[in-house]
């Protein structure tokens, strides 16, 4: 067969398409990598399966982002803006439990986020404003630089932790065939020797629903703010 007469019949099946391939926009790849992020979390975000992703090779996306690290900044990059701050009252320890409160309530909406803030020195600068908040007005409260700076550290991992933590409970929650070792100990407790857990351990469930993030939240940041100055 001659080259006209495979050109009259079109290109042979499986070929590639005469032409450059579509151009891979940065868009594309970070609202890929978002979607992998909301459903499978960090574990599951790879260049190599985010090209499969996108229908591209890693090579590709190494043009547009410098490792994963980056394209998770990407990801998490501008969330912080899309939701209103909150109404800020005028007293300075009130701001900060406001300040507090609301980092702590965006990021619960934003479980992928959480995973992904947890890993270290990745956040969104559009969320910065918190932290710039709850550092200025503890200052107003009295603190020094230092001290205001180690008391927004000391409310940043208190809700990091309780957002962590409500999250494994949540999943959990979602397997209730899985066994539940820590209230296994708490029933084979001695009560000679660890009284209080023991007289616990029937109500522990009921008890632990009382809790409330914002009641003690309140409570870290008072402690935070009316500590004496460090020397």
């Amino acid at each position: 067969m001659s080259s006209e007469q495979k050109s009259a019949d079109g290109p042979r099946a499986g070929a590639r398409p005469p032409g450059r391939p579509p151009r891979l926009e940065l868009a594309t790849i970070v609202g890929a990598a978002r979607h992998i992020l909301e459903t499978e979390g960090p574990a599951g975000l790879s260049m190599r399966r985010l090209a499969k992703e996108v229908g591209s090779t890693p090579m590709a996306l190494y043009r547009h982002v410098r490792d994963k690290d980056e394209l998770m900044l990407l990801a998490v990059d501008g969330l912080a803006a899309t939701v209103p701050r909150p109404e800020l009252p005028a007293d300075p320890r009130e701001r900060v439990h406001v300040t507090a409160l609301h980092m702590h309530d965006v990021l619960w909406e934003m479980p992928w986020v959480v995973d992904i803030i947890s890993l270290g020195e990745l956040t969104d600068r559009h969320a910065l404003w918190m932290v710039e908040e709850i550092v200025d007005s503890a200052m107003a409260c009295g603190l020094g630089e230092s001290d205001a700076v180690h008391a927004y550290r000391s409310i940043w991992h208190f809700v990091l932790g309780t957002l962590v933590f409500r999250s494994a409970m949540a999943r959990r929650a979602r397997q209730p065939d899985r066994p539940r070792y820590f209230m296994e100990m708490l029933r084979e407790a001695d009560p000679a020797e660890m009284p209080r857990l023991a007289a616990l351990s029937d109500r522990w469930p009921e008890v632990l629903d009382g809790y409330d993030v914002a009641r003690e939240l309140r409570a870290v940041v008072d402690g935070l703010l009316d500590r004496r100055p460090a020397r």
